[in-house]
């Protein structure tokens, strides 16, 4: 349902109130009042400097400029017999006034059950607690697929005629995953990226979805909740061919309009080290959409109600950000003491809202979440639905292991071919991926140290030294991997 379709349906359930959250004033108003115009609704319009206006007219009432003062004559309007939208721009910021908070409230008991219904624009806009309960809350101001694709074609014809050096290459597919970027942005806000898209290169491809993308995060996460990464492809992880197919077999989905809703997310389980953050990167490279952290340092805070509306404010910036991937990495240090006995609830209600939204959410995010303390998850989070999958990332079998060394030998400009790889691999059974990535670097400053060429013994050397977690830790990875197996979860 769009802004249009939702804010009517709202004026015709008769609710005394509703308040706006947008950007774009204009476009809301514009919309407003296509919407009462379709309902033969009167429409009004006011703001602080231009005062109580009636319908597209640009003159104002008489001294209306003064919130009380339109009060009044909004009063005399809807005693009058006749049905009308109200629309206030940035009005509850006038309600701290005890006179304009007691004028409003009896012009919305008097309207109550009418045809007629108060519309505050702003953004964000705080109510007192008496009023809030009247009204329903909506965004508004954000351009539906069909407008965003008109404005990027406008934009493009409108560049041509002033640059003819402009090179344009958007095949079907890649404007479709543009224009889904674009989403969640005001027109003049997709007017801005497209014209900094063609600006920057005097060029209009594939590489300015990239560029959307970080003008979406600088325009929403002003309070740095998401932390941006870099994704990986398929050939940077080793082993993880049933996440590798699970994800291909989705990719397709995300972006059509087809049946097959898109997919939600998944949980990866598994013991330290094992390469679960790194899976989450190569499933934000594969889908092809950007990935960002949730930042678990800046969303608590020691003041009541702040990580709650911190958790809120991010679900909305993701909704926002969207189609995006969603990485929280050890998922379980936010449901900390979800009991609520240590920390007056906060951890209870941050579980709450968590679960809801990822639950209800209609938006194309991808939520990529990781754990490596399984008793430290709350059994809500693991039933159906909430994840459309549950993977578990074990310790790499040899094959695996060799591949591993492969990888991260390649990544320092070495033959992997001259280090035997598959030799290595029977020498650390029971390493992680990242045990196996650090004996590979400790083997680069040995060899460097004793002023040699780095080779198949240095490597060896570093493997012989190391004591892997599994051996350190026995008990608690037996018990992660004996968990799994028995409750049949999925191996990646």
């Amino acid at each position: 349902m769009n802004f249009e379709e939702e804010i009517s349906l709202l004026i015709k359930s008769r609710y005394p109130l509703v308040a706006v959250d947008t950007i774009d004033e204009d476009y809301v108003l514009a919309q407003l009042y296509q919407v009462a115009q379709a309902q033969g609704l009167t429409f009004y319009s006011w703001s602080l400097t231009k005062g109580l206006r009636i319908g597209a007219n640009e003159n104002s009432f008489y001294k209306t400029g003064d919130p009380v003062a339109m009060l009044r004559i909004a009063n005399d309007l809807v005693s009058a017999p006749h049905s009308a939208v109200f629309a206030l721009c940035d009005f509850d910021r006038y309600l701290t006034d005890a006179s304009a908070a007691r004028f409003f409230k009896d012009i919305l008991n008097r309207i109550k059950g009418s045809p007629t219904t108060m519309v505050l624009l702003g953004s964000e806009a705080k109510l007192p607690p008496d009023i809030a309960p009247l009204a329903a809350r909506i965004s508004g101001g954000y351009p539906g697929e069909r407008q965003i694709m008109e404005e990027v074609n406008r934009a493009v014809a409108q560049f041509k005629l002033t640059s003819a050096h402009l090179q344009v290459d958007v095949p079907a597919d890649v404007l479709r995953r543009m224009v889904k970027t674009l989403k969640g942005l005001s027109l003049q806000q997709v007017r801005n990226a497209l014209n900094i898209c063609m600006l920057k290169d005097f060029r209009f491809d594939r590489a300015d979805i990239k560029e959307i993308e970080k003008f979406k995060k600088e325009a929403f996460d002003r309070e740095g909740i998401l932390e941006y990464f870099g994704s990986e492809q398929v050939h940077a992880i080793a082993g993880f061919d049933s996440l590798k197919r699970w994800v291909s077999d989705r990719k397709n989905s995300f972006f059509s309009d087809g049946s097959l809703p898109p997919p939600k997310g998944l949980l990866l389980l598994g013991v330290q080290g094992c390469g679960k953050s790194l899976a989450a990167k190569v499933i934000a490279g594969e889908l092809g959409i950007p990935l960002y952290r949730l930042d678990l340092t800046r969303l608590y805070s020691k003041y009541i109600g702040e990580t709650e509306e911190n958790l809120r404010k991010a679900l909305a910036t993701v909704e926002r950000l969207a189609p995006v991937c969603l990485w929280i990495d050890e998922i379980e240090k936010i449901f900390a003491s979800s009991s609520g006995d240590i920390d007056g609830g906060v951890s209870k209600r941050v579980l709450g809202t968590m679960l809801t939204w990822m639950q209800e959410r209609k938006d194309r995010s991808f939520i990529a979440a990781t754990s490596n303390d399984i008793n430290g998850l709350p059994p809500e989070l693991l039933r159906k639905g909430r994840f459309d999958e549950i993977f578990f990332a074990d310790l790499p079998d040899a094959a695996a292991r060799a591949e591993i060394l492969r990888i991260h030998l390649a990544k320092r400009d070495l033959d992997p071919a001259a280090f035997d790889p598959a030799g290595l691999a029977k020498h650390c059974d029971g390493f992680s991926g990242a045990e196996i990535e650090q004996a590979v670097i400790a083997a680069h400053y040995s060899a460097s140290g004793a002023n040699e060429k780095i080779s198949s013994k240095h490597v060896l050397a570093q493997l012989k030294l190391t004591r892997p977690l599994s051996v350190i830790k026995a008990e608690s990875v037996d018990f992660l991997r004996n968990w799994a197996k028995e409750r049949n979860i999925l191996p990646v």
